[in-house]
């Protein structure tokens, strides 16, 4: 072999001595005049490169040029035999499927259930934010009375925001309407109109001075776009993967929620109901239990050689958590023979849909479908633990596996003309893998429609508080279906998933479920301490008396509202004195938080 350079670039090449033989012309690759060897030297050699080019070129010239291992093989048809014969990993979860202890060892309400989700901890972190962010505001300048929230406040808060889900009325203002026949009594019982928005325009999750250091950081890859929310966001995950275990088929798909605000980080997805607003990607199990879930920014700093759709996968099908033998059905969006693979080393199977044109993929058109194919024809080329399927039904689809046959005799019922003319329902052979992934892809979907049904969804301006509205939508669904997986192991029928809100609320609220609620007073009025119609006259004067909250003396009237002992006597009247001193008192209070006090 010789080393020889064409003119002034230096660029070495490599030459193979022929055996003999000569090559007719000259290589694509080879130097015109070689000062070195001469002229007569190029019909003794042969560029290595053109060479191995040559000879992949001379198995098949009609062949289409390709990247792709499958070039020279065609696709095969439902006669030609599958000796894989593949079948699922073995299943061995971390855990026992479905809800984990403490719920398991014993009865629990739908409170206990949904207390795993908002528990102490999250109370506490949302108190504490929420004021902050308040005394922030009245900083600032903004006009409202703001007492500091207690957990008993915001839990009260939260099954306001379930009642107005059942309810569901067109304006948030609605709830406290008066003199209207739309009028709702229970709300102004359980709190007052202007508290309720106090408390939705300073609800925060994160600490507003560590917000305006990450604000700084904006352009740099320091900077947390996710940082108003992440704190809540990695509770309400953890929590959701605590508590339950996903059972052997889980799906991987995006969820898109409303948002209105504009946003760096909002989305547009044309094939979704809702097109725009924030995407979630999503692991849920089959019953519609979302086991985790990543909010997608749009921004890729630290993203792996393999791609985005690539790295949200293998962060949701976690093995450590997880355990093995799981098998993960998602779309074309996030469908390769890279992730696959990864996935069948991982201990996984996988499935799911793709579109055509990707690395891996199989591009030979020899025996492929057509326009012309007949309704259920099959096609198939099968790479290792791969197996790319074609079906055509009202047009092509295409999908991989690395768990399912090829066709086990599934059908399935479709419209077609027959020879007499009218239409009729005739089966239509389908691929196993297009059957299996019909069942199971489904689980972000009927988490959707859960989600939806009597969602805490209001219009907002702050994308913040809408996050928060979907968390909370993600705690209810998930600990109805974890009340539903307990219903039905200790042979007991769940309640609906009304009936399961309902009771959630009035629980929240404090509040019985049954029975009339208690009409709302209409300000502070004196009412006898006793019930008249219950004791006889000549003890009306004596029995059920109170000490005056002023005087201290002995008193047969009270405040209605306050429910406090005060008398109404014509020399002595402490009714008016108690409520006098307490607007004084409530209005140097209001005056202290203006000015920061």
């Amino acid at each position: 072999m010789t080393m020889i350079y064409t003119g002034e670039s230096k660029v070495p090449w490599r030459f193979v001595e022929e055996d003999g033989r000569k090559e007719g012309g000259v290589s694509p690759c080879e130097p015109q005049d070689c000062p070195d060897n001469g002229p007569s030297s190029r019909s003794g050699r042969v560029c290595e490169r053109s060479s191995r080019a040559a000879d992949a070129a001379g198995d098949d010239d009609d062949a289409p040029r390709s990247r792709s291992p499958h070039r020279q093989e065609a696709w095969k048809t439902l006669e030609d035999p599958d000796i894989a014969n593949p079948h699922p990993p073995r299943f061995i979860p971390k855990r026992r499927p479905g809800p984990q202890p403490p719920l398991t060892t014993s009865t629990q309400t739908p409170h206990d259930i949904f207390a795993h989700f908002f528990d102490a901890e999250v109370l506490e972190v949302l108190c504490v934010s929420t004021n902050k962010n308040a005394k922030k505001n009245l900083k600032k300048g903004k006009k409202f009375i703001w007492t500091d929230i207690t957990p008993q406040e915001l839990t009260r808060y939260l099954g306001m925001l379930l009642f107005m889900s059942v309810c569901n009325l067109p304006k948030m203002s609605d709830f406290w309407r008066q003199k209207n026949i739309f009028h709702v009594p229970f709300p102004a019982l359980a709190m007052s109109r202007d508290r309720f928005r106090f408390i939705s325009s300073n609800l925060y999750m994160s600490d507003p001075k560590e917000d305006v250091v990450n604000d700084w950081k904006k352009g740099t890859k320091e900077y947390d776009p996710l940082q108003k929310v992440r704190a809540l966001l990695e509770i309400i995950r953890n929590r959701s993967k605590n508590i339950y275990h996903p059972k052997q088929n889980i799906s991987v798909d995006e969820r898109m929620v409303a948002s209105k605000p504009r946003l760096s980080m909002k989305q547009y997805m044309k094939a979704k109901p809702l097109k725009w607003g924030h995407k979630f990607v999503v692991l849920t199990d089959v019953n519609g239990y979302t086991v985790d879930f990543r909010l997608d920014t749009r921004k890729n700093h630290g993203a792996s050689v393999e791609g985005l759709s690539f790295d949200v996968v293998t962060q949701l099908v976690n093995k450590n958590y997880l355990g093995s033998g799981y098998v993960v059905y998602c779309d074309n969006l996030y469908t390769s023979p890279l992730l696959f693979r990864h996935l069948s080393q991982q201990g996984f199977g996988a499935c799911g849909t793709y579109s055509p044109g990707k690395a891996g993929d199989p591009t030979t058109r020899v025996n492929a479908l057509d326009k012309k194919s007949k309704r259920g024809s099959i096609r198939w080329i099968r790479d290792g633990d791969l197996l790319f399927v074609k079906w055509m039904d009202t047009r092509e689809v295409s999908i991989c596996t690395t768990v399912h046959p090829v066709y086990t005799g599934e059908t399935v019922l479709r419209w077609q003309e027959t020879a007499d003319g009218p239409l009729q329902r005739v089966p239509v052979p389908t691929p196993t893998a297009v059957s299996e992934y019909n069942k199971y892809i489904g689980g972000v979907d009927t988490s959707d429609q859960m989600l939806g049904t009597n969602s805490v969804h209001r219009t907002t301006k702050r994308w913040p508080m809408r996050v928060f509205q979907h968390l909370l939508d993600i705690a209810v669904t998930n600990s109805f279906i974890v009340h539903k997986e307990l219903s039905v192991s200790h042979g007991k029928r769940p309640m609906t998933r009304q009936a399961f809100q309902e009771q959630l609320c009035a629980s929240l609220l404090g509040v019985p479920l049954t029975g009339p609620p208690k009409p709302p007073t209409l300000g502070h009025f004196p009412v006898p301490t006793n019930k008249r119609e219950q004791i006889g006259k000549r003890q009306r004067a004596s029995m059920g008396r109170k000490q005056c909250t002023v005087c201290h003396k002995s008193t047969p009237w009270m405040c209605e509202e306050c429910n406090v002992g005060l008398c109404l006597q014509l020399d002595r009247n402490c009714f008016r004195v108690y409520h006098g001193h307490k607007k004084h008192l409530d209005m140097d209070k209001h005056t202290d938080l203006q000015h920061g006090r």
